[in-house]
């Protein structure tokens, strides 16, 4: 018989350096390559190795992660028999850092009783790559150990681990008595009873945990070798569909080396940045190295170079913003900059 994995996301992770861009939303739903989020890397990552039962565990603002994967349509996940599975934590107060907490997985404990695949595949939600598991679930079969730990080439854990389904299981029934809290505990745990085994993943791979990373990854879209690896056409990543008019680029306008989603419209100059659905670009607008978010609206005559504008930015004409490649510039969700504000 087949092996079947289970995936289960754990959608907690929060990291203060990325405060500004996770106000109003989970780090889970933070947008990405102009018409992605984050998670749509690991749950298509999932949905391309033969994963059909996913769990996504979220702590909090997940509002907006549930809006974009509603029933999991575009994942091929809203079906009769498994399919997607949203479990919020009850538990405010835990560390959102560790990735698989038996706390949080005990809370939907009968979930896991009545999964029927042999294994699971326990991911955070915030790393870019592009992966399949089942080679990994050959290997991890072959070897007898008990948990894999995903890491990557450089060094260091990705902070995914498979798993068989029982002793997960066991593992969350015996937390009290073991002090493990999460999957973290039991692979640092030099005594524990289990054998730990480390599988090396050579592909690009980025776990997103500040701005400035969040950033730079960003930008490394823009060169070819990177976008191929991210997105080979035999295991696509998949996002929420939006029917939208194709952008329109105002005679006079100039774009080099940048990726532009639908409906925008583009009346300046864009440079080495990625602009998302809906962005209008005024006549004489400058945009340098920039992450420009869903339905921004840049003025006539602005400046902008090494800038992050979330979601809803309006930029009144004539303002000039500059940041870093290490420091960008960032302004939160619904702002309205103008440019008396920065005189």
């Amino acid at each position: 018989m087949k092996r079947e994995l289970l995936g289960v996301i754990d959608a907690t992770t929060y990291h203060d350096d990325l405060e500004d861009l996770l106000t109003h939303r989970s780090l889970a739903a933070l947008p990405f390559a102009g018409r992605y989020r984050i998670i749509d890397f690991v749950l298509s990552n999932m949905v391309n190795s033969g994963i059909r039962s996913v769990a996504i565990f979220p702590k909090m603002q997940y509002r907006s992660l549930m809006d974009h994967l509603g029933s999991g349509k575009n994942w091929d996940l809203n079906r009769k028999r498994d399919g997607l599975f949203f479990f919020p934590s009850p538990i405010v107060d835990f560390d959102g850092n560790k990735i698989g907490s038996f706390e949080n997985f005990a809370a939907n404990l009968d979930f896991f009783y009545r999964s029927t695949q042999e294994y699971a595949i326990i991911t955070n939600c915030n790393t870019v790559f592009n992966m399949n598991f089942r080679p990994i679930l050959d290997w991890h079969s072959r070897s007898g150990c008990d948990i894999t730990e995903i890491h990557h080439k450089d060094g260091g854990s990705m902070e995914m681990y498979l798993i068989k389904t029982s002793l997960l299981i066991k593992l969350i029934e015996t937390r009290n008595e073991t002090g493990y809290t999460c999957m973290n505990d039991v692979v640092n745990d030099l005594q524990n009873l289990y054998s730990v085994c480390h599988y090396e993943y050579d592909g690009y791979a980025v776990m997103i945990d500040s701005i400035e990373n969040y950033f730079s990854t960003s930008m490394n879209l823009l060169q070819s070798e990177v976008w191929q690896q991210l997105f080979p056409k035999d295991q696509p990543i998949f996002t929420k569909v939006k029917d939208e008019p194709p952008t329109k680029h105002v005679k006079g306008s100039e774009v080099r080396n940048s990726m532009i989603a639908n409906g925008c419209v583009i009346n300046g100059s864009v440079e080495n940045s990625i602009i998302s659905r809906g962005v209008k670009i005024g006549k004489g607008a400058v945009i340098k190295n920039c992450i420009i978010m869903q339905k921004c609206q840049i003025e006539e005559n602005c400046y902008l170079d090494s800038v992050i504008l979330d979601k809803d930015v309006k930029v009144e004409a004539g303002t000039h913003l500059s940041g870093t490649a290490q420091s960008p510039f960032v302004i939160r969700k619904g702002t309205q900059q103008g440019a008396l504000m920065n005189s």
